[in-house]
Order: structure tokens, then C-alpha cells, then sequence
């Protein structure tokens, strides 16, 4: 099978649907003379003309409601944000407009819209460009949040993500635009909630989504080293979230710990920990164990940056706690 890019493979999947479907557009800051931010649009200028892929100024609330309208009125657009920190700006219109809109119009209305863009950190960005928010639109009922961490699974939840009629959050990451993959050339499609069992292991499983996913492998990888087997599960998206994946899991392993990016208070894994604590409690042999960035505005130094991220030993500690080692 062919090895492609994360950022071409998004860009084969609005390629192929814009294509198929007239209705579709994309529109954002330098998403067209420029080829995208991160090179993730390169060539669609050309391909598909400029009403269909739309530079636009810096305006995220202009440009994040004109995407509604159109949604609104029969179009599918795709918002690009530079990054998520940025879609604060326009967040009255995700929140208030796309995600309510089918339910305050007693369905009347639909909103097939996708935003996306890169979360998280990215390196050396500082405090106000490199935010995780997952958790914060996961939150919003209305919307569905995608966050993919590979090259075919992006490519097959954003075609998933750009036929839904529902408004649909696609995060990112800029760390992760140049990682290669394996991506079949033919058609192919994934279910947003459905979540993916990326190694077997009956020891403790290991739940995490996005970029972090790399460091739940690492840390599994290491702890395949020690005799202790890890199963490793990637969630791919946070609403809905897999729950009966997890669970089975749980009933497998007795023992969870949560890899996120997002600070701990209210995030993804709290949720997590909460409903397996409710839903499973009978198969815990410990309890669960979470590991968030620690809560503070992420810094500029790098050693800062390293202190204060998620990690593959704070993981394996987590998964000895679990275990009682």
C-alpha cells in the first residue's frame, strides 16, 4: 500500500468529495493563493477555482458565520481555522449557531459544515497558540468532534465528517501534518464514534486520541519490554465517544489509564474515568488513572514545554500504579 502524508491525505479527502459534490466548498485564511498554512490545500486553488476554495481576511467570526449561512441554505462547507486557538474568535457562531440551529429550528434547518484545523501544542508557540480543545466542543450538544491520529483514519473521518449532515469539529495537529502512513488508493469511509483497537494486551489498557496516541504506543511498547502487556486503544473521536470499546477492554485488562493533552479539569479523560467508575466498577482492580498536560498556560522554553506535557514515563508510572508494581 502507498505511504502518504497526514496533510495529503486530508487533502485527498476533500479533493475527492469536492468532486463529487458541487455543494462543497473550503474557505479560510490562506487556504488558497498560499496552498494552506500548513500545505494541507496545495494545488486545490487550481483544481477546483476561487469560489470553491476561498482565502479569506482575518476574520474567523465573519468567515465561521458565513459558513453557517451556507450550511443553512444547502451548502457543505469546510472552515479551516490556522488553529483552533483562533476559533475563540468565532466560537458565539459554532456554539450558538451551528450547533443549535437543527434543534431550535424543530429541524427545520441542518448544518452539514465541518471546522478544521490544528489543536494543541505544536511547539514552541507559547500559551496562546497551543490550547487543546477537545473537551471544550465535545461539551456542545449538536456537534460531533473528530480527532484523528493517522493518515487513514484522516482521510476516513473527514470524508465521514464532510457527508454528515450535522456540524462537525475536525482538530488536528500541526506536529503531525508531515507524518507518513499507509492510505489505500481506493474509496474508503469511517464511522465517526466507532474506536479503533490499535495492539491487543491483557494487562491495563491504554485510551488516548490524537497526537498522544504516539506516546500511548511508546509507553506500551516500553511496557512490553517490562513482561507487562498493554492494550492500546485510540479513541478517534470524543463525541461520541466508544464507551462499550473501553468497557470491553476493562473487563479484559481491570485496569484504565487516560492519555490526553487537554489540563485535567473537565477534560476528556475525567469523563472517561467517571462513566468506566459508574458503568464498570465491578471489573476496576484499581482505580483510574488520568494523565493530562499539568495545569498551568503551556510555556515558551522547551524544558518548560517537557515538564509540563503528557509523556511516556508519566504514562508507564500511571500503568505501574495501575498495576501495583
Amino acid at each position: 500500500m502507498r505511504v502518504i502524508q497526514f496533510r495529503e491525505a486530508l487533502r485527498e479527502a476533500m479533493s475527492e468529495e469536492m468532486r463529487q459534490d458541487k455543494s462543497i466548498f473550503l474557505m479560510g485564511e490562506e487556504v488558497a493563493a498560499y496552498n494552506g498554512a500548513y500545505k494541507v490545500s496545495q494545488g486545490m486553488l487550481d483544481e477546483f477555482g476561487e469560489e470553491r476554495v476561498i482565502d479569506t481576511p482575518i476574520a474567523e467570526l465573519g468567515f465561521a458565520g458565513i459558513g453557517v449561512g451556507a450550511a443553512m441554505n444547502g451548502l457543505r462547507p469546510i472552515i479551516e481555522f490556522m488553529t483552533f486557538n483562533f476559533s475563540l474568535v468565532a466560537i458565539d457562531q459554532i456554539i450558538n449557531s451551528a450547533a443549535k440551529m437543527n434543534a431550535m429550528s424543530g429541524g427545520q434547518y441542518t448544518v452539514p459544515m465541518v471546522f478544521r484545523g490544528p489543536t494543541g501544542n505544536a511547539g514552541q508557540l507559547a500559551a496562546q497558540h497551543s490550547q487543546n480543545f477537545e473537551n471544550w466542543f465535545a461539551n456542545t450538544a449538536g456537534l460531533k468532534v473528530v480527532v484523528p491520529s493517522n493518515p487513514y483514519d484522516a482521510k476516513g473521518l473527514l470524508k465521514t465528517s464532510i457527508r454528515d449532515n450535522d456540524p462537525v469539529i475536525f482538530m488536528e495537529s500541526e506536529l503531525m501534518y508531515g507524518d507518513k502512513g499507509e492510505v489505500p488508493e481506493e474509496e474508503y469511509s469511517l464511522p465517526i464514534g466507532e474506536a479503533k483497537i490499535v495492539k491487543q494486551g491483557k494487562d491495563i489498557t491504554l485510551v488516548s486520541f490524537g497526537k498522544m496516541m504516539k506516546v500511548a504506543t511508546q509507553a506500551s511498547a516500553e511496557l512490553d519490554k517490562e513482561g507487562i502487556s498493554a492494550e492500546v486503544i485510540d479513541l478517534r473521536s470524543v463525541r461520541p465517544i466508544d464507551y462499550p470499546a473501553i468497557i470491553d477492554s476493562v473487563k479484559k485488562t481491570n485496569r484504565l489509564v487516560v492519555v490526553e493533552e487537554a489540563w485535567p479539569l473537565a477534560a476528556i479523560s475525567a469523563e472517561i474515568a467517571y462513566y468506566i467508575q459508574r458503568h464498570a466498577f465491578d471489573y476496576l482492580d484499581a482505580p483510574v488513572y488520568r494523565i493530562n498536560s499539568m495545569d498551568v498556560p503551556l510555556a515558551y522554553a522547551p524544558t518548560l514545554i517537557e515538564a509540563t506535557l503528557p509523556n511516556v514515563a508519566r504514562t508507564i508510572e500511571a500503568a505501574k500504579a495501575a498495576l501495583y508494581i
